[in-house]
């Protein structure tokens, strides 16, 4: 299908003429005389006053990871929960090949095709038209998404038992039974995620990113509530039942709160002939195709691993789960509160688009980079304080924490991929986005099956890292390519500013470790006193180098923390 058929560039973008040197208006800094644009550009190179939309994209990116702290601090309970009640074994090794199944419309939706094709189309509509265009655009959008999602989930209902075999053709014939039962219970969970997923968009092209970061909390309390509540007669089922609570409510908060804001969302006809739904339309189908493709990643994990050793698949679904807090907290946040402001970009000042982006991804590796780096060196401690206990055996621990470590490898990868993905939907690349899920596939496919002979599980680790590793650099290069100038994110100046402070932290958690012990047979508290100690003094002197160095990202989060942002 061609893009440039409805209107909407593609990859030709690249040929769009640039803007010149300091005689263009300044889209970031509202500059309209080159004298002010030009001392504003010394300004940036020095640390001063950033950009009104950089400064708006980190004040927002604030307030989400305020939300999405509580959401994922609760996650993790849920999975501690998980743990001591089942442990890691086979039953709920086919729960969590029945969950990945019913769970694909997060990423297909809630953080993908949705997002991409939806935000851009409804903020642009939103600022142009008035909150009444932008709210038909908004439940036409709705009615499509309704009838798309009941043809998925009876799809799901009536091929579960062929799902299955895809994903675990490892499992014999009654772990392969009670999956299927499983994934026929959870499927409508698309449907709830989905819907919730429009209402997150039209909140957050409104300014609201607080409400949608915090509405995954209110699921896992519900999923929490609902477990302790059954834990007298508990099985593998109650888990399921769960899920669609939570999932539930999640929707529910989202959509209460549009109408709220006086966008109230109802399920519309759908005009054929509005140039918008159209256009938003010829954006999804190639994002979803993409975003399908990359769906293949958790199915090569749970394909291959239910040929490990019993357990397997349940360890790096704990691993995974713990790397969902720093992957949400500041990843998913920071990419949230990109996107709806790269959409309104100007598309030809290609320059101030390439700053943007240059300076956003730079935020978001300033912060991850010491995340994962630590997350590294005491991934065996935080498995043992967050899950060892009831049915979590010593075997669980250290598997769970060995893969753990090395998806902490990939932290930085897949931070750089996601924010660029929301560059790349913003300049309407569909194209360039399935060649870069395809990317990630091929490579996650062609390292698991080469890996896991030697490694096992901790090889089908190693092999996501590298996959979100190699996406990211290829995102970039797509990105350069279609901008026609290089991103330059990593001068010299900027990697000496952040990699100096990030071996200092290193080498002072380390050296905390071995003159300092962690009390494995500690009572809780103080083993968490220990973690504590050991993040907050790394998190210190990663953040008073940074200081001393003067990184600019202390600029802008001063900025935003200031209230100088001004929403976008």
């Amino acid at each position: 299908m061609s893009v440039e058929a409805e209107g909407v560039p593609g990859n030709e973008t690249r040929d769009q003429e640039k803007p010149t040197g300091g005689e263009r208006p300044d889209a970031l800094t509202g500059c309209a005389a080159p004298s002010s644009c030009e001392a504003r550009s010394q300004e940036k190179s020095t640390g001063g006053e950033r950009p009104d939309a950089l400064t708006g994209m980190v004040f927002h990116a604030m307030r989400m990871m305020a939300g999405t702290l509580v959401s994922r601090v609760l996650g993790l309970v849920r999975e501690m929960l998980t743990a001591a009640l089942f442990g890691a074994t086979r039953q709920l090794d086919a729960f969590f090949v029945a969950y990945t199944l019913a769970n694909l419309a997060r990423q297909l939706l809630a953080e993908g095709a949705l997002s991409a094709s939806f935000v851009p189309v409804f903020s642009r509509t939103l600022s142009a038209d008035g909150q009444d265009r932008a709210r038909k655009l908004a439940n036409e959008a709705l009615t499509v998404l309704i009838f798309g999602c009941s043809l998925v989930v009876a799809v799901g209902l009536i091929f579960a038992p062929l799902f299955v075999d895809i994903m675990a053709p490892g499992f014999v014939s009654h772990e392969r039974l009670l999956a299927i039962s499983l994934t026929r219970i959870m499927f409508p969970f698309l449907m709830l995620v989905s819907v919730g997923a429009l209402a997150m968009g039209v909140l957050n092209s409104m300014g609201s990113f607080f409400v949608p970061a915090i509405a995954p909390a209110l699921s896992n309390l519900v999923y929490i509530l609902f477990l302790l509540a059954m834990r007298s007669r508990l099985s593998i089922w109650n888990l399921a039942v769960a899920v669609l609570l939570g999932g539930a409510f999640h929707m529910f908060l989202q959509v209460y709160w549009c109408g709220r804001l006086k966008m109230r969302l109802c399920p519309a006809m759908p005009n054929r002939h509005d140039p918008q739904l159209r256009s938003m339309m010829v954006l999804f189908l190639p994002y979803a195709a993409g975003l399908s493709l990359n769906q293949l990643n958790p199915v090569i994990s749970r394909m291959l691993g239910s040929y490990l050793s019993a357990g397997s698949i349940s360890v790096l679904t704990y691993a995974d789960r713990v790397l969902q807090l720093p992957l949400g907290l500041f990843v998913i946040a920071i990419s949230q509160a990109v996107l709806p402001m790269l959409s309104r970009q100007d598309p030809n000042n290609t320059g101030e688009f390439r700053d943007f982006i240059r300076d956003a991804m730079r935020f978001n590796l300033f912060v991850v980079l010491p995340v994962a780096a630590g997350l590294c060196v005491v991934s065996s401690e935080v498995v043992h304080i967050l899950f060892y206990r009831g049915a979590f055996s010593e075997w669980a621990w250290h598997t769970t924490a060995t893969a753990l470590s090395l998806y902490a490898f990939g932290l930085p990868g897949m931070a750089s991929s996601t924010v660029i993905m929301r560059a790349i939907y913003a300049r309407r690349m569909p194209r360039a986005a399935v060649m870069i899920t395809g990317v990630t596939v091929a490579v996650n496919l062609c390292a698991s099956v080469v890996l896991m002979r030697l490694f096992a599980y901790a090889g089908l680790a190693a092999a996501s890292a590298a996959a979100f590793t190699s996406a990211s650099l290829f995102a970039a290069w797509m990105l350069s390519r279609n901008i026609g100038e290089r991103l330059g994110i990593f001068e010299i100046k900027w990697l000496w500013r952040v990699l100096m402070p990030l071996s200092l932290m290193v080498g002072a958690l380390l050296a905390f470790k071995y003159l300092l012990p962690y009390p494995v047979g500690a009572k809780l508290l103080l083993r968490v006193l220990w973690l504590a100690s050991a993040m907050a003094g790394s998190a210190l002197i990663y953040a008073a180098a940074t200081m001393a160095l003067r990184c600019p990202e202390w600029r802008w989060i001063k900025d935003a923390a200031g209230g100088k942002a001004k929403r976008q």
